[in-house]
């Protein structure tokens, strides 16, 4: 029985292997990657035409972790596989991002790569080899595709560049960059840094590609041993009439080459005005020709406009809205907008907006995660909102967007290493986008570094964000600084670069033409680089530096350090003395076990003699006076046993008066000489040397009875 092939490849000295042939045989094409004991299913099924009326290609990229992979349960009340994770749905847009272009632009049946994670050994990262296991899947099928494409992540430890590092090299990595391309052409970048030059990011994708081009040859070497893979299926999903293209191009060209020269600021004047044309173009027609056009005129008119911008572009040195190539929008910021919030800014670059807030919470409002391959808490979050009307639009809104969770993503790895490492807080910035005309993730960068300094954020350094575009043909280029949305969709890049004055700290790439030669990517960071610098001074014109103090409104959080032993004292028996003390002091405290065996205390309050109070009170549990044996006290009955009372020696220190120690006298019941919180005086006569509790006695203190009568 034939079971499949199996091939390997040594990629950065990790062994990759993939098999197909063997599992879900009923797809187009079906591999199993392996590297280490991480385990990734992936398959790919296209239906065998085009749906009626569609002009697109509709791929869906989906990937799914399983609990069984690492061994584990879902949590939750139905114990399954539920919506997909935030994480899930950023390696789906990696894969997606970099898969789409490749696909032939006349391609419009509708294709389904789905990827699931089915074993998981804890060191392997899957995420960088998704796209890898991806396109594979497809390589072995008969679906029309100008791959293959492989991706990997690249990692940086004392200088030396390590690719698909493990989970533990990560952790002392100083980048984490994911790079995806063709044999030929880099087609995706992502990742962050800290603060790093341009020529090292150059260096990055040089050292990414080198793997990339094994990978793929890999791909074609083994894609010749299946026999389904070749020849690719023949399809006719586009129907074209060229002489109505070359009609509507002759008549509508110059019309839009005109429109461009003008370089309007406004996008609603420039749409009005190129949405005219194709109307005078369609009122020319008679109803025979328009019968024989109509259904033409929408794609043919779009490439007409496309290229009348583009040749303007590159022969005119004149942009859309008439700027310069290097020249940035008309910015204008503000601070402390929102009354009540902990920090607030609005971000205005151009037709682009930004309202973004900060809320600073303690430990228990940290967001729980529980993935496959990560369970834990993050304390800085940063979410994305777009709605419509930020484009005059009005439609359904239904959750949230992989879009929106995307570009949030991106902003915060741009901020996360400029936070404080001693930030006690549980951050969550929240970007509005209230106007939209290209790059509003960058947007959020810059809103977001001004809502942290106006709320006292102690950042290291300011970070702002531009996207870069490119428009080549024929062997002309032109590098555009901080894009419009039209000159991203009739483009040929999308790079977006976010950065202290220091260096990058965050990056996204979408690369639509092929053969990107390095020098013109080298000018594009440059460029950018220029471009954010401008934006930082802009932003520094509004707030130069964070606040020195939070907000009045901002709950204050002290934290310090705790011996581990005492950290059951603190809670109590069933967390009754931390209840308690939470409720005298109208105070939240939390108390964490850290990896060194010490204690993380942490207090939050909006009162000030409120947090003093608890301070005292939890110190002098954790840090309890000295007791002296032999010595005298006086303390609190803190609780009546059949046996004795215990008693408070100092503070967070308890002692047993045995009842026999209490008096002179027989006592039967403790509950008919003393009550819960009557004062007492004792003397401290030794310890248990089993519970290694204070032994007390009140009537050694006491004179006998017969020296009383005497």
């Amino acid at each position: 029985m034939n079971i499949g092939i199996t091939k390997s490849i040594t990629i950065g000295g990790k062994e990759i292997s993939i098999e197909t042939g063997k599992l879900a045989k009923q797809a187009d094409g079906a591999v199993v990657l392996r590297m280490g004991d991480t385990m990734i299913l992936a398959t790919v099924v296209a239906s065998k035409d085009a749906k009626e009326g569609v002009d697109f290609l509709p791929l869906t990229v989906d990937y799914k972790e399983k609990f069984a992979a690492d061994g584990r349960i879902p949590g939750g009340f139905f114990r399954r596989e539920a919506r997909p994770s935030e994480r899930e749905i950023l390696v789906m847009r990696i894969v997606d991002r970099a898969l789409r272009p490749l696909f032939p632009d006349d391609f419009h049946a509708e294709v389904q790569l789905m990827m699931q994670l089915i074993a998981y050994d804890g060191v392997n990262s899957p995420d960088a080899l998704v796209g890898f296991a991806a396109s594979t899947a497809i390589a072995v099928s008969d679906i029309p595709f100008n791959g293959p494409m492989s991706e990997v992540r690249v990692g940086r430890i004392d200088g030396q560049f390590i690719i698909n590092p493990t989970l533990a090299e990560m952790k002392i990595s100083d980048i984490d960059c994911m790079i995806a391309g063709t044999i030929d052409n880099i087609v995706m970048v992502e990742g962050e840094m800290l603060e790093i030059q341009e020529e090292e990011m150059v260096e990055i994708i040089k050292v990414a590609h080198e793997s990339i081009k094994l990978q793929c040859q890999f791909q074609l070497d083994m894609a010749k041993e299946i026999p389904a893979s070749s020849p690719k299926r023949e399809y006719s999903h586009e129907d074209h009439n060229e002489d109505v293209r070359a009609k509507v191009l002759d008549a509508c060209y110059a019309k839009c080459k005109a429109v461009a020269e003008q370089g309007l600021a406004s996008k609603e004047k420039r749409a009005e005005l190129f949405g005219a044309i194709k109307q005078e173009y369609i009122a020319s027609l008679s109803e025979e020709e328009l019968a024989v056009e109509g259904k033409y005129i929408s794609v043919y008119y779009k490439s007409a406009m496309k290229k009348a911008v583009r040749d303007t572009m590159l022969n005119d040195n004149i942009r859309l809205d008439g700027r310069k190539f290097d020249e940035i929008r008309p910015i204008w910021s503000e601070v402390d907008y929102l009354p009540m919030v902990h920090g607030s800014a609005v971000f205005t670059r151009g037709e682009t907006q930004s309202l973004t807030t900060l809320t600073l919470g303690g430990k228990m409002d940290e967001q729980r995660i529980d993935d496959v391959t990560y369970a834990g808490t993050e304390s800085f979050m940063l979410h994305y909102n777009f709605p419509p009307f930020s484009t005059g639009e009005a439609r359904m809104i239904r959750g949230t967007s992989r879009r929106e969770i995307g570009h949030g993503n991106l902003a915060l790895r741009a901020l996360k290493p400029v936070l404080p490492k001693d930030n006690p807080y549980t951050i969550r910035l929240v970007s509005e986008i209230l106007e939209s005309n290209g790059s509003s993730s960058m947007a959020t960068v810059c809103a977001g570094t001004l809502a942290l300094m106006d709320g006292g954020i102690q950042i290291t350094a300011p970070v702002s964000g531009i996207a870069m575009g490119l428009v080549a043909e024929n062997g002309k280029f032109a590098v555009l600084s901080d894009i419009l949305g039209d000159e991203d969709h009739l483009g040929d890049m999308d790079f977006k670069i976010t950065g202290t004055a220091a260096g990058i700290t965050a990056c996204q790439m979408d690369i639509k033409v092929d053969g990107l030669p390095y020098e013109v990517l080298i000018q594009a960071l440059n460029q950018a680089k220029a471009g954010r610098i401008h934006i930082l001074g802009e932003i520094l014109k509004t707030i130069a530096k964070p606040n020195p103090e939070l907000k009045p409104q901002t709950p204050r959080i002290e934290a310090f350090t705790v011996p581990n032993d005492m950290i059951g004292a603190i809670i109590g028996p069933g967390g009754k003395i931390i209840q308690q003390l939470q409720k005298d002091t109208s105070t939240n405290i939390t108390i964490e076990e850290l990896e060194n065996g010490e204690g993380n205390v942490q207090i939050m309050s909006n009162n000030a003699d409120d947090m003093a109070a608890a301070v005292a009170a939890i110190k002098l549990i954790a840090f309890p006076a000295s007791v002296d044996e032999g010595a005298e006290y006086e303390g609190k009955i803190k609780s009546l046993q059949a046996y004795g009372v215990f008693v408070e020696i100092v503070p967070g220190v308890d002692g047993l008066i045995h009842i026999s120690e209490f008096a002179h006298e027989r006592i039967q019941k403790m509950e008919d000489v003393c009550k819960e919180g009557d004062v007492v005086k004792f003397k401290v006569v030794g310890k248990d040397p089993k519970t290694r509790k204070w032994k007390l006695s009140r009537k050694v203190l006491m004179p006998k009875p017969e020296e009383k009568e005497a």
